[in-house]
């Protein structure tokens, strides 16, 4: 165990350079978050490599954030239990060794697992960053330093499908893996000299009953949602609901009388928590169904190339990872009113017109309203969780961080299954594939437009809570 007296000079030195800590561990979840945003746009070139469907593929995205979802929810845990830096560094060598084996895959399987293992460099530096924060900045600071490390995280979506598609357009898929093999090792050796222990360490028992329950519940959720889209599946999908439904229900009985680590459920009496979290993960499903979606659309409807997939994706998520600060201060000096009401209205805006003209869009006019799409769901993304944090007392806010990242990762997870479900529920025999994909297309539109209403309800009781 750390002595408090060291942790406490820690935590001295680190308030002086806060963001230097910070940056590193931002720039790590960075690659993480790269690499699978660079991967949406590769789905249509490995499905022809590896003779699969749409909906075996997405499972390079669906696995991904599943797998980061089960490492969150053990993020309370991990950290009491161990070092920030000794998170880091596991986090960095499970990226390289997903980044060589993803290189190397002969077979889609090898890339999934190789993925799967990726995975748990953004599951263990996503928290890990907020818990930083956490530790080192005071809660009226808290949304203009999340708004800067959400900068360096937000700024790989921008860049990501760009990133993947030029990849894919003038070299290999493969590339995508090689290439962040080195920068990586760059940043495993800066975390190493620069991040320290900003609070004690104790030994915990860790709750793996709890744990398995949530993990079944979890996958079983996401399989049910994954055959949906398939012919004569309704019994399969009933078993898969049930069995998800039965493990949550054994889960919250089983949370009531352990006492070993994993995190507390408490949390969600506190409504400045639960009407922040629901929009929170709203936000962020929506953004990784459209994120999955636009560049599928552009290629499979609009006949675009892999490198315009990625490129129409661009000045949105620039303007969302370069407006993060900006967000923040917002919520800083204004209030949550208005960057999180003008953030949904800006979000739903676009998806009501997406939704009308659904079959017949533009490369253009899609470019245009993602932009704004982009614009609005960062403003309210990231200010959701920080007004919910503010709101919180201290002892409280590690339990509430592991919820609102796992919460954002199974979000994740569903928006790209269902969305990918929703684009080809559509089979017309007069339809032509392309006709077929653009109107599953408008019914995937019009969800996440219905979804902009429910935030401005959430946010309504959110506002009525913190009076």
């Amino acid at each position: 165990m750390n002595s408090i007296a060291n942790s406490n000079a820690n935590q001295n030195d680190t308030k002086q350079h806060p963001f230097l800590a910070i940056t590193v561990v931002a720039l790590m979840t960075f690659m993480g978050v790269l690499t699978e945003t660079s991967m949406n746009v590769t789905f249509p070139t490995l499905m022809k490599h590896f003779q699969i469907s749409l909906a075996t593929v997405q499972w390079v995205t669906t696995g991904y954030l599943l797998t980061v979802a089960l490492l969150t929810i053990t993020s309370a845990f991990l950290k009491r239990r161990f070092t920030n830096k000794q998170l880091f560094i596991s986090a960095a060598l499970l990226f390289i060794v997903g980044d060589i084996m993803c290189g190397l895959a002969t077979s889609y399987w090898l890339l999934l697992i190789g993925r799967i293992i990726q995975a748990g460099c953004v599951g263990l530096t996503g928290p890990l960053m907020n818990n930083i924060i956490l530790d080192v900045v005071p809660p009226h600071k808290l949304g203009t330093y999340m708004g800067m490390a959400n900068l360096i995280v937000l700024v790989a979506p921008a860049i990501g499908p760009t990133f993947g598609g030029a990849v894919v357009a003038f070299a290999s898929w493969r590339m995508i893996f090689w290439i962040t093999v080195p920068v990586t090792l760059v940043l495993l050796i800066l975390g190493v000299l620069i991040i320290k222990q900003y609070s004690p360490t104790e030994h915990y028992e860790f709750d793996w009953l709890r744990f398995g329950l949530l993990s079944i519940g979890l996958i079983s959720l996401l399989m049910g949602f994954n055959i949906l889209g398939q012919p004569h599946v309704l019994i399969k999908f009933s078993v898969y609901i049930i069995l998800s439904v039965v493990m949550f229900g054994l889960f919250g009985w089983r949370s009531k009388y352990s006492q070993k680590a994993l995190f507390k459920l408490s949390v969600f009496k506190r409504s400045a928590f639960l009407f922040s979290f629901l929009p929170y993960v709203l936000l962020q499903y929506s953004n990784i169904g459209i994120n999955f979606m636009l560049p599928s659309y552009v290629q499979m409807v609009n006949g675009a190339s892999s490198f315009i997939g990625g490129l129409i994706l661009l000045p949105g998520s620039i303007l969302n990872g370069f407006g993060q600060p900006l967000y923040g201060w917002m919520l800083d000096h204004l209030g949550g009113k208005l960057p999180l009401y003008l953030g949904n209205t800006l979000f739903f805006i676009p998806l009501v017109i997406f939704t009308i003209f659904g079959q017949h869009i533009s490369i253009m006019n899609i470019i245009i309203l993602y932009t704004i799409f982009a614009a609005g769901r960062s403003m309210a993304f990231g200010n959701s969780m920080a007004y919910g944090l503010e709101k919180l007392n201290r002892d409280e806010r590690n339990d509430a961080n592991a919820l609102y990242g796992t919460g954002n990762m199974v979000a994740g997870s569903l928006g790209t299954t269902i969305i990918a479900t929703l684009m080809t529920s559509v089979n017309l025999a007069n339809f032509s594939n392309a006709e077929n994909i653009a109107a599953g297309s408008q019914v995937a539109f019009g969800m996440l437009a219905f979804i902009g209403i429910i935030n401005f309800i959430l946010f309504r009781k959110l506002f009525r809570s913190a009076k």
